[in-house]
């Protein structure tokens, strides 16, 4: 009975958010066509990306798909932030931006999952063909993507464009796709009954809203509260369903 009751929530909470049209998909829908293709494509990412497929875990929504999510919005951050002429440059960041999305989650069960991910992080590019420098700031946008986490100064602006572009990219999920795939799948892991996600709502509701004002890039800033905005509004949609059927007992 709940598993039908949730499936027929998380249908009601995909129909709601396919509503809102986030203006970040259609300014940069260039970028992002881009990055999807070197994310397909580019030998380095596709090898990758098989290697991460045994750490990334779906029980708290922040599996493959996250990931790959995470990923390609990441890549057209770095293209939408990136001001040299140097277009070769440009394309090197996004290939590395892209590798830290896979990669930084690959430790999320781990208490200290970032800084664990951005440890085995290391091992996994090992063989990689990238520089020392590459892969340091690989490791620091990795151990610098925890919200609410203080972090050390980044080596060079860079190394700052691409954590940013992982944090943002990251706390995008936090809008929609947090009550579209995350918060069913925790339900689900946790077999949380209903009147537990009652009782713990209001709570991830206050944390998601002070996301809002933590995005990193000029880019995030400017369009990270609409995805953190419109996760809320249909958080509160759901929250609303989530109460009437508790008082009714229906679980």
């Amino acid at each position: 009975m709940k598993n039908r009751i949730f499936e027929k929530l998380k249908l009601e909470a995909k129909t709601y958010a396919s509503s809102f049209n986030l203006t970040f998909y259609d300014h940069f829908s260039p970028e992002l066509a881009y990055s999807r293709e070197i994310f397909f494509d580019h030998p380095l990412v596709m090898r990758c990306a098989q290697d991460v497929i045994p750490f990334l875990h779906d029980d708290y929504g922040h599996g493959v798909e996250h990931c790959k999510k995470v990923a390609i919005e990441a890549g057209a951050i770095v293209m939408a932030e990136f001001f040299h002429s140097d277009a070769n440059l440009c394309r090197h960041m996004v290939i590395l931006a892209e590798l830290c999305g896979l990669l930084h989650d690959i430790c999320r069960l781990e208490p200290n999952h970032a800084r664990e991910s951005a440890e085995l992080s290391r091992r996994i590019l090992r063989d990689f063909p990238l520089s020392d420098s590459d892969k340091e700031m690989i490791y620091y946008a990795i151990a610098s993507h925890e919200a609410f986490t203080p972090v050390s100064p980044p080596p060079g602006h860079l190394a700052s464009l691409l954590s940013g572009a992982l944090y943002d990219a990251d706390k995008f999920r936090w809008g929609p796709d947090n009550f579209t795939t995350t918060l069913w799948e925790i339900c689900d892991y946790q077999d949380w009954s209903l009147e537990r996600i009652v009782e713990e709502f209001p709570k991830g509701i206050e944390i998601i809203r002070s996301i809002s004002q933590t995005f990193r890039t000029n880019t995030g800033q400017i369009y990270g509260p609409e995805f953190i905005e419109a996760g809320l509004k249909i958080g509160n949609f759901i929250y609303q369903k989530l109460v009437i059927l508790c008082s009714k007992g229906s679980v």
